[in-house]
């Protein structure tokens, strides 16, 4: 007799992980309640594509669940009544551990070490789930651990424009607190160019109706994913969005075109040219610009960003971040290279980083510079640097 989800779960003590989470959820436990995306078609992206969409029943979730108790148990032995970890007891433990045990084992004990506050819903819509059957996994979930400060989840803007506020107010009661939404952008014309299966308009009820149900919410948007062709929409669009929504975050996510994807054949075959560095700043300097009276808070968390200390609240801090971005783009265009493309190699994380590298890391970027001429080209190579990290 062929064994289900629940039971597999259940004689292993382990539980499912999903494979991505926002950076801002980097200490947060993950629990994985639907498997891939619900559609799974966008023109930019392939994490996916292989992966048909299921959403785990509830008995399947709690089981998963019990199961990150039961490894909680095992972690707090390794915690003295002071407070103190016993890091050698704990470490041995873990390597003591098969490799599925051992990742496991290892997310709870990171959790609790870091406070064991936030928990993330996996996959990439998890609000796709029932009003009815996402409570009651909410509810599960913080009897089981009682110290959950805050419960995150992904959520498609085409599906929570068909939720009503009252509905998010349920699910607020039921105890989750924030949505992250990959908007992109706010262009219509982009939205179709990306294949994004939504409109602005769903956009913006999706947002209106998050809010009103008493949940934060995060949305996402890619500076350049419209291509040189459509920066002035992708910026006009997004911001007009943002305004009417007012979400709690802006999270800029540079967009990169990565081989393999739909987008990059795009590109391949001249429709999609790749914007400059200086025009995704620029779109993003329109958001900061035009942004009419909203206190979202404005973040730049992910290494594809150029400049990820641009952040702050759009009000208090809108004009210190644009003072930053009008400072780096009238930099000589040599000096911005040479910027560019050390903080594409990784090798610093702002601009005031560039004075303390050492000579043969300068003298090996300067080159790499001079090296490409055109400036399109240099372009698709800074794209091809960024690629990496998606």
């Amino acid at each position: 007799m062929r064994k289900n989800d629940t039971q597999i779960a259940e004689e292993a003590r382990t539980f499912r992980i999903g494979p991505i989470r926002p950076p801002s959820e980097a200490n947060s436990l993950l629990v994985q309640v639907t498997n891939g995306c619900t559609w799974n078609k966008c023109k930019f992206c392939q994490l996916y594509r292989h992966t048909k969409f299921k959403a785990y029943s509830a008995d399947s979730i709690k089981a998963d669940i019990d199961n990150m108790v039961y490894q909680a148990e095992r972690v707090r032995k390794y915690i003295g009544p002071d407070g103190r970890w016993d890091m050698q007891g704990l470490n041995a433990e873990m390597n003591a551990c098969d490799e599925e045990d051992g990742q496991c084992f290892y997310m709870v004990a990171n959790w609790l070490y870091k406070g064991g506050e936030n928990v993330f819903l996996q996959d990439g819509n998890t609000t796709a789930l029932s009003g009815g059957r996402l409570s009651d996994v909410l509810i599960y979930l913080r009897k089981a651990f009682p110290s959950i400060k805050r419960i995150t989840s992904y959520g498609r803007a085409q599906n929570l424009a068909k939720v009503s506020p009252e509905e998010f107010a349920e699910l607020k009661e039921a105890g989750l607190d924030r949505i992250h939404s990959g908007y992109e952008t706010g262009s219509d014309a982009v939205l179709e160019k990306i294949n994004k299966g939504v409109t602005a308009r769903e956009e913006i009820i999706a947002g209106k109706n998050v809010k009103a149900g008493g949940i934060k919410l995060s949305v996402y948007f890619m500076p350049g994913v419209g291509g040189k062709e459509l920066t002035v929409e992708n910026a006009l669009g997004t911001s007009h969005v943002i305004n009417e929504v007012n979400p709690d975050f802006v999270r800029i996510r540079t967009a990169a075109v990565k081989p393999g994807t739909e987008l990059y054949d795009d590109f391949l075959a001249g429709t999609m040219m790749i914007c400059s560095d200086d025009e995704k700043l620029m779109e993003i300097r329109t958001i900061i610009e035009k942004a009419d009276n909203i206190d979202s808070y404005l973040a730049s968390d992910h290494i594809i960003n150029l400049l990820q200390d641009i952040e702050g609240n759009m009000i208090t801090d809108g004009k210190h971040m644009l003072d930053m971005i009008d400072s780096y783009l009238d930099m000589p265009a040599e000096d911005k290279k040479m910027y560019q493309a050390a903080r594409r190699m990784a090798k610093v994380n702002r601009l005031s980083d560039m004075e303390r590298l050492p000579r043969n890391v300068k003298a090996q970027i300067r080159n790499m510079a001079a090296s490409v001429s055109d400036p399109y080209q240099w372009e698709i190579e800074m794209n091809h640097l960024i690629s990496r990290y998606i």
